[in-house]
């Protein structure tokens, strides 16, 4: 299934580039890279390409933006991603019915 902004929520995050637009914690606004790695409540971002700098991202307080496979950029709220991809997708799943 082809990653759309209406789909976003169900997908894996890993492998897209990801850019904090906004954010509680001001050393994280503009932080850009690729996201290496998701847990339940944090999203590990490689700065630059530079997988020896990985930085902690919280879910919970941030504004997200990311650049889809096709090119297109979409903004999300990082409360909306809170918790694992297996159980965003029963969540989401429920609200679709």
């Amino acid at each position: 299934m082809k990653i759309t902004p209406k789909n976003i929520y169900v997908h894996e995050l890993i492998g897209l580039h990801a850019s904090v637009v906004e954010s509680s914690n001001a050393t994280l606004n503009g932080l850009s890279g690729k996201v290496v790695f998701e847990s339940k409540n944090m999203l590990y971002i490689a700065v630059n390409g530079n997988y020896k700098r990985v930085k902690m991202v919280p879910k919970r307080s941030v504004t997200l933006s990311f650049i889809l496979p096709d090119g297109s950029t979409c903004i999300v709220k990082g409360n909306d991603l809170i918790g694992r991809p297996e159980d965003r997708i029963e969540r989401v799943s429920k609200y679709e019915r």
